[in-house]
């Protein structure tokens, strides 16, 4: 059975303020809960930097539980109705553009989203992580009264990814600060960082957040959250290859 985030921030900050650090793999599963929640339904900006241009596009965003996403863009008219939907461990892709649902291979997983910085992965909050790596806790620190912790976690050898490793710095409160993907050869690849927070609806949420490919310093892409909302009521049938095709 799985627990409720706000459940989870209970039974484990607690344990934080008591000097009694939880285990690595708990404080990974409860980010990813308060990151996403029960359920969400949201708006959200992706603006893709690059040296010589820039562009943005509006995302509607809707989750249940770890393993269902829906992403359709909004605007601009040229992306709108560009859609996504992760469903257990599948994932597929509909462009208006060729009237054509495509399945997304693992193999893909890691590949860019729309052209920008984040991989199909990661703009579905995919939680694979939780089950697919092996999670250690590194050590913690002090900073303006929280405890942050910082986490490795290696993926399994039969993990459907190409990360040597990745490194989560998360607060006891269970906001993600900054996630590391590192390649085979232990070289830091990509860092996502949570720039700027806010409390909604009782857990702190990430309103801003940069993902740098650390190869390519003057490129970034940059989510920002307009609205959310958490624990709304969502159709299971949101979350089907039919809505996909049907996407407005």
């Amino acid at each position: 059975m799985r627990i409720a985030p706000i459940l989870l921030l209970l039974i484990l900050a607690p344990q934080a303020l008591a000097g009694d650090t939880p285990n690595a793999t708990d404080i990974i599963k409860a980010a990813m809960e308060v990151w996403r929640g029960e359920s969400s339904d949201g708006e959200m900006t992706m603006t893709i930097h690059r040296p010589d241009w820039e562009r943005s596009m509006t995302i509607h965003s809707r989750t249940k539980g770890l393993d269902k996403s829906f992403l359709i863009v909004k605007a601009p008219k040229k992306d709108a109705g560009n859609a996504t939907l992760l469903l257990d461990d599948d994932m597929w892709s509909y462009s208006p553009r060729i009237k054509r649902v495509i399945k997304i291979p693992s193999s893909m997983m890691a590949q860019s989203w729309m052209g920008s910085d984040l991989s199909n992965r990661d703009i579905t909050k995919d939680t694979g992580v939780i089950d697919e790596y092996d999670h250690t806790l590194m050590g913690t620190r002090e900073e303006n009264g929280h405890t942050i912790y910082q986490i490795r976690s290696i993926p399994h050898e039969d993990a459907p990814v190409v990360w040597g490793q990745e490194v989560y710095t998360i607060r006891d409160d269970f906001l993600m600060l900054q996630q590391e993907f590192w390649d085979q050869d232990n070289q830091l690849i990509k860092t996502i960082r949570t720039l700027e927070h806010k409390v909604i609806s009782g857990r702190p949420v990430g309103t801003r957040m940069r993902v740098q490919d650390q190869n390519k310093p003057n490129e970034w892409t940059e989510l920002t959250i307009n609205s959310i909302e958490f624990e709304v009521e969502i159709d299971d049938n949101i979350f089907t290859v039919g809505q996909l095709r049907s996407a407005r």
